[in-house]
Parts: C-alpha cells; sequence; structure tokens
C-alpha cells in the first residue's frame, strides 16, 4: 500500500509575477519575478519544506506556464500527480505591488475561468484525500462550480478524519454575486456548509466575518467552534494570532518582529507551518508561535514559493525573538 500523504492541499494555483523594484506603481515597473502561486499551492510547499510529504489537487492550463508549474511543484517537493490541465482556459497569473511595510495589491487575471475551479469530482482521488493525515481546503474553492462540489465531496470522503482545514480565504472578486445571492447560495452559507465538515478553520479578521458575522477576534473563534470545527484560528496581522480550542485553550501569540519586505505569502507559510505542528501534535501555543516565526520569515522576502523557510530557519528566528535578513536556505 502506498505511503499516505501528510499533507493534500486542493485549489488555486497560478504564476506570481512580482516586481523586482518596491514603491512603484505596476505601470512603471520595469522588471518582474517569476514564482510558483496559489495559496494552497504555498502551502504545501510550505509544508514540503518542513519535511512533510506533502501533494496537491488542482489545474492549470495546457501551456508554457502550466508546464513552469509542473516543474516548480517538483522541484519543491510536492508531489503533482493530481495537477492536470484544462484545455479551454490559460493558467492564470497574478501581479502585486510592493509598498512596504502593508501596501500589497494583487491584481488577479483568472478570465474567462480559472482552470483551478474546474475540479471535478469524478476526478478525485478521494481514497488518497481520505488517508491523508492533513487535508486543506479554501473558501476560493467554494466560489464556483464545479469546484464547489468537488471541494464538498472531498470534505465529505473525509468526514472529519483526520486534520481537515478550512482556509477561509475570501477572495470577493471571485465570487458572482448575482449568481450567490438567494437564501443557502451566499458565501456566507457556503463557509457555513464547509466549516460543518472541517475540524480547523483559519483566516484573518475580513475572513472570520463573512463565515460567522464576527469581526471580535474572541466571538469570532467561539462562533467558527460553534460552526463545527476543533480548533479556530484567527490570524489578527500586527496585533498577532489568537488560537482557541473547543476544548477551552487559548492561546494568543505576539507578532515576531520583522521588516516587512513583502506581506503576500506569509499567511502561506503560517499555514503549512501550522500543518508542521500539529502533525508534530505540540501544544497550540507552540504551534501558533512556529506558525507565527514561520510567516515573518517570508514577510521579510520577496517572493511566495522559493521563500518558504526550512525548519532550522523558523528555530533561529524563535531563538533570536526576530527575523534576521538572510537569503532563503542560507547556512545557518
Amino acid at each position: 500500500m502506498p505511503e499516505r500523504y501528510d499533507v493534500i492541499t486542493m485549489g488555486r494555483i497560478g504564476v506570481d509575477l512580482y516586481p523586482l523594484q518596491a514603491g512603484l506603481p505596476l505601470a512603471r515597473v520595469e522588471t518582474f519575478g517569476k514564482f510558483l502561486g496559489g495559496s494552497p499551492s504555498n502551502v504545501a510547499v510550505a509544508a514540503a519544506r518542513l519535511g512533510r510529504r506533502t501533494a496537491v489537487v488542482t489545474r492549470t492550463g495546457r501551456d508554457a506556464f502550466g508546464e513552469y508549474l509542473h516543474h516548480q511543484l517538483r522541484e519543491f517537493g510536492v508531489d503533482d500527480r493530481w495537477v492536470t490541465a484544462v484545455d479551454a482556459y490559460p493558467t492564470p497569473v497574478t501581479f502585486c505591488e510592493i509598498f512596504p511595510p502593508d501596501d500589497f495589491p494583487l491584481y488577479f487575471y483568472r478570465q474567462p475561468k480559472a482552470p483551478d475551479l474546474e475540479i471535478h469530482t469524478p476526478e478525485l482521488d478521494l481514497a488518497a484525500i481520505r488517508s491523508a493525515r492533513v487535508f486543506w481546503m479554501t473558501g476560493t474553492g467554494l466560489c464556483a462550480e464545479p469546484s464547489r462540489s468537488a471541494t464538498l465531496a472531498a470534505l465529505r470522503a473525509r468526514d472529519r478524519r483526520g486534520i481537515t482545514v478550512f482556509d477561509l480565504d475570501w477572495r470577493p472578486m471571485f465570487w458572482d454575486t448575482a449568481e450567490e445571492s438567494a437564501p443557502g447560495t451566499t458565501p456566507t452559507a457556503r463557509y457555513c456548509e464547509a466549516l460543518a465538515l472541517a475540524t480547523v478553520a483559519v483566516g484573518n479578521i475580513d475572513e472570520c466575518e463573512i463565515a460567522t458575522g464576527e469581526r471580535e477576534p474572541h466571538a469570532a473563534a467561539r462562533a467558527l467552534i460553534r460552526a463545527g470545527v476543533e480548533l479556530a484560528v484567527v490570524k489578527q496581522g500586527p496585533e498577532g494570532v489568537l488560537a482557541v480550542h473547543r476544548d477551552g485553550a487559548v492561546a494568543e501569540v505576539p507578532p515576531l518582529p520583522v521588516d516587512v519586505v513583502n506581506g503576500l505569502g506569509a499567511g502561506d507559510a503560517f499555514g503549512g507551518a501550522l500543518c508542521h505542528g500539529l502533525l508534530a501534535g505540540w501544544e497550540t501555543g507552540r504551534i501558533m508561535r512556529y506558525a507565527n516565526a514561520a510567516g515573518a520569515i517570508v514577510a521579510s522576502r520577496l517572493a511566495c514559493s522559493s521563500a518558504m523557510p526550512f525548519p532550522y530557519e523558523v528555530e533561529a528566528a524563535l531563538t533570536e525573538g526576530a527575523v534576521t535578513s538572510r537569503p532563503t536556505g542560507a547556512t545557518p
């Protein structure tokens, strides 16, 4: 019997084209770097960097950018066997602007439709998804069919086995507001359906509000637990992170000091480290401190996927109590 995966993620993938010049609008940027992108794909990379066996379920266009993403996944040690091509749509690209410390506008090019929203239920390897120690899905996967039905089918196949993480991942520009306005079809209703099938929820304040109607962190965490999860993780940016467990355990962890270069990949690094800590069986406070440090390291770097830290880098940041600038993968 094949070895089961530590982490399987499902959802968005694309090519990030990030400026190599900070502090300029896109109209004035002359040079860009090309990177693998898409939150669940980055989470798989982040967990792989920490030594976990990972795979991603997603789709690309049948084009050169799709080939690039396969190559990158393999380079990062992420299994790409469930990354398939869609003839009808191009691989998405995403641009950003970099205005440190806290302004990083994103520009998504996912029209007429992103291939990663064309995941069909019959194509899923439900046995592998069911057996994975962690399954990670996102709110974006619920925004359109057939991805929505496939994502819910994967959750039902899990039947709350192991660790099933719902990354709230609210991207309003991906939702058809006219289609999703009837009772039972709003984003909040879709989120509630998925929360009932998950064991962990993670999101920022805006995402928690979409899922629960609550913005106050403790109230949002309690609402997520009432919706069905065992562990609610509320990311608060400069205010740190709050984690509340159904058993009553609470962890509030401040952010790690860092000179921010690009904050866009920090949440994905946090996610990969969250998976790593949960798999290790650490207590909640230790997991949050470790995930915070991983996120801070990526915030100190330009890219997302290639910036994901190795274990020694996270441990060094925790020991030093701050992130010091080192090239990705530099020796301690």
